[in-house]
């Protein structure tokens, strides 16, 4: 990447490709849909709730008119709602360019299970997408240049990958369970792009992280009004540490669009600490590059998903 900032202006034309970006309807899935769509491509934006769903395309057709952009019911945290959106997919024989990553839920106070019974976290921001790309691959092998990114955090740092405590069933910890989820979605991103090489085929996988941006997932996870530590930190701190979710969705954009971006990369913000900034190449901590875990982490997902890649073996 050159010395010069990266922006959204500089997004090449996406015409003629199709984007998914899950948990489109707010913040970063939602300026990236915006971008996307400004740039050409088709965009649909998947959506847990159809009337938020409606809300965001009415506000995006607002600001890109005559954007190429519709509604797909994609709740990340059910297999059955996974499996229905990439059947009807695949059975319209609609391409595939990119896949955006992006839905999650972040320190639930409470465990909760999705109906799988996968702990909520776990299940939303790694299990689902994991299925998801894997029930879409066949689709991204007919593209020319396909690419899935995966959004991460810089909570990966404090993740860890316990086999015997993957959803939490020993003890649960609000942040323990989202900074693992994050975690997870590195160690997939990287893994989904070493199998990709081996294999010869064309799709590049990243992850990225945001920085610290202004979203939606507090109202999702803790709740605005919350009593926890690092909410009310992170609220007290925002005007200094955190950035708007335009800025946060340039690592995503970025990596998705950039004819320089590479598989693997880790891209996020290039200020202090990458709390806020223009997109770069940024390293994971070690843990997140451990092929070891990586591997065995696919090999479970594959068990409690039922989602296999046989395109890629």
């Amino acid at each position: 990447m050159s010395a010069t900032k990266w922006t959204a202006e500089q997004i090449p034309s996406q015409t003629g490709k199709t984007a998914l970006i899950t948990g489109a309807n707010s913040g970063i899935g939602y300026q990236a849909a915006v971008e996307l769509a400004r740039h050409g491509a088709h965009v649909l934006l998947g959506v847990r709730s159809l009337e938020k769903g409606q809300a965001a395309l009415d506000r995006l057709l607002r600001e890109v008119p005559g954007a190429q952009a519709e509604l797909a019911v994609l709740d990340m945290a059910s297999l059955a709602s996974i499996r229905d959106f990439s059947q009807k997919f695949t059975a319209a024989g609609r391409g595939l360019d990119l896949l955006l990553n992006n839905a999650g839920v972040m320190a639930l106070p409470t465990r909760e299970l999705t109906p799988d019974g996968f702990e909520r976290q776990f299940g939303t921001n790694h299990l689902g997408h994991f299925a998801l790309t894997g029930l879409l691959l066949p689709r991204f092998l007919a593209s020319t240049a396909p690419r899935v990114v995966t959004v991460a955090s810089l909570a990966h740092r404090n993740g860890k990958i316990e086999f015997d405590n993957l959803q939490s069933e020993r003890s649960y910890a609000p942040w323990d369970a989202y900074n693992n989820s994050k975690l997870a979605n590195i160690l997939f991103a990287r893994e989904l792009d070493r199998r990709a090489k081996a294999a010869g085929s064309r799709l590049i996988s990243l992850p990225v992280h945001p920085g610290i941006s202004r979203t939606a997932i507090v109202s999702n996870g803790p709740g605005t009004g919350s009593k926890d530590f690092k909410i009310m930190l992170l609220g007290l701190l925002a005007p200094i540490i955190t950035q708007d979710d335009k800025m946060g969705a340039l690592p995503t954009l970025y990596a998705a669009t950039a004819p320089e971006a590479k598989g693997g990369e880790y891209i996020g913000p290039d200020g202090f600490k990458e709390f806020k900034g223009y997109p770069k190449v940024v390293q994971p901590l070690p843990r997140a590059l451990d092929e070891a875990v990586a591997k065995k982490l696919w090999s479970v997902s594959e068990e409690l998903t039922g989602v296999k890649y046989p395109l890629l073996s």
